[in-house]
């Protein structure tokens, strides 16, 4: 290929397969925990020495998730100080600790074996260690692509660090099955107060054994991901504002050819130094709407549905609630390629009003049958429109417009802030679902299912108001061009 005349793809397209690995662990990692939580919450059940409740289990499974928020709040510092590349190492190796600790939690400081509240502790340590490594992911994989895409194709490639999110939880689901293989989840049986009970006759493999080699899967994609990105180049922006031009031109002609590279290398350092790094320097607007657009992609409830799949179809009645769950893995992938292949052709805020209201149809759909098993069809069908509609819009389009639409000179410190608004939602609602939807009135017991849909139904339609009235389009503006685009939101 001449790089005179555009580069190389090839390269280009090689680097970015590296950086999208991140996101292939970002979703592995938030996703293990759908096949695991059951055997995990069967095994501390068991524990003497304190009570395993439902709100110790839902914090338990929303613990990386703290880890998640820690990440990305540092991900600015990290990615302005380390580097873009080398804050994307110490992810890896937080992934692999993170795998091999929280299948042995016990390891040379416990009894194997033996549930206790301090090995509870510990395993939320390494599951908070993992968290760590996923916040740092997500802000600076999609950071990493955008910043070395041409700005023609730079949605698609920040799109398919999403479809590595999806594909991530799609290949977790499938490994998760193929590990349960005929052995069966124990069947927790609650006994009043917020207190459970394991169902005589579950399967002990599942509750002994089982979940450990759910989470250990995570240390080959981690160790992987460790030692490839060693191998990609740092970001030119990056390296112009540390100084290395040169390496800077070398990395941006390899991608863009000699004559384009150049004058990319120049539209860098104007916009490096013409402003300071001040977070609010373009204003209070941008960062608002770089924070409501994480704030609504949590806050519509996917992740209520993506990390308690099994159960929630298991409560449907199905008998084999697994399968159900790579089923929706492999909608979820289908409907992410589509965001992938248009974003650029329809733009970003079509999408994401589009994708808002099929969610709105989705959760209201599930609202007003879930619990009813005559309509149990209905009510898988409403989940896979909710789901699928995220993913075709908020799942992508989301990371899209945080990695482009903040100005070159605030976007590290930018894109931390917005992240980490990000994981703190996604904490909230991952560690609200099961109390909120198991709860009951006297007059109605499935007060919790249709409460929890409806709310996220209704979130979804403010998403789409918002969408429409406040997030600017980006498509095809180059990142050079968000200062100026904010420059006249500004007057």
């Amino acid at each position: 290929m001449n790089q005179d005349k555009g580069g190389s793809k090839a390269y280009l397209f090689s680097i970015v397969l590296v950086a999208v690995l991140g996101g292939l662990l970002f979703g592995y990692d938030t996703a293990v925990i759908s096949g695991a939580e059951k055997g995990l919450q069967a095994f501390f059940l068991g524990a003497t020495d304190f009570r395993y409740t439902d709100a110790i289990h839902g914090f338990t499974c929303a613990s990386a998730l703290i880890g998640c928020i820690i990440g990305s709040g540092i991900s600015g510092y990290l990615a302005s100080n380390w580097g873009r590349k080398k804050s994307l190492i110490f992810a890896g190796i937080m992934f692999f600790i993170s795998a091999l600790g929280s299948m042995e939690p016990e390891f040379l400081i416990y009894e194997h074996g033996v549930p206790t509240y301090s090995l509870l502790v510990t395993f939320n340590i390494y599951r908070v260690i993992g968290g760590v490594g996923v916040g740092l992911a997500s802000a600076i994989c999609p950071m990493y692509i955008a910043e070395v895409a041409p700005s023609n194709i730079r949605g698609t490639l920040v799109s398919w660090n999403q479809f590595a999110i999806i594909f991530g939880q799609l290949v977790v689901y499938m490994v998760n099955f193929c590990i349960l293989g005929d052995h069966t989840n124990p069947v927790i049986e609650s006994i009043g107060q917020g207190f459970n009970a394991v169902a005589p006759g579950s399967d002990p493999w599942t509750i002994s054994t089982g979940w450990r080699y759910m989470f250990g899967s995570e240390a080959v994609p981690a160790g992987l991901f460790a030692i490839l990105i060693c191998f990609v180049p740092e970001t030119p922006r990056y390296l112009v504002m540390a100084g290395r031009d040169s390496k800077a031109l070398s990395v941006l002609q390899k991608i863009n050819g000699v004559a384009e590279g150049q004058k990319i290398l120049n539209e860098i350092k104007n916009t490096i130094t013409e402003k300071t790094e001040k977070v609010f320097t373009y204003g209070v607007l941008v960062i608002f709407v770089g924070i409501m657009l994480s704030v609504f992609q949590q806050a519509v409830g996917i992740n209520a549905v993506l990390y308690y799949a099994p159960r929630i179809f298991g409560d449907m009645g199905m008998e084999n609630p697994m399968v159900q769950t790579v089923i929706m893995g492999v909608v979820n992938i289908l409907f992410t390629l589509v965001a992938v292949f248009t974003v650029e052709k329809w733009g970003r805020k079509p999408l994401l009003i589009t994708g808002s209201i099929g969610m709105a149809i989705g959760a209201f759909g599930v609202a007003l049958t879930f619990g009813n098993m005559d309509m149990a069809v209905v009510t898988m069908v409403s989940i896979m429109i909710y789901s699928a509609s995220f993913m075709m819009s908020w799942g992508p389009i989301c990371w899209v417009l945080i990695a482009e639409i903040f100005p070159n000179t605030i976007r590290g410190a930018a894109v931390a802030i917005a992240v980490a608004f990000q994981w703190i939602f996604n904490w909230i609602v991952s560690a609200s679902f099961v109390p909120m939807f198991n709860m009951q009135l006297e007059s109605d017991a499935n007060f919790g299912h249709w409460f929890t849909y409806g709310l996220y139904g209704t979130i979804c339609v403010l998403a789409a108001l918002f969408v429409w009235r406040l997030v600017p389009e980006t498509k095809g503006k180059t990142l050079e061009d968000m200062s100026k685009l904010w420059k006249k939101e500004d007057k």
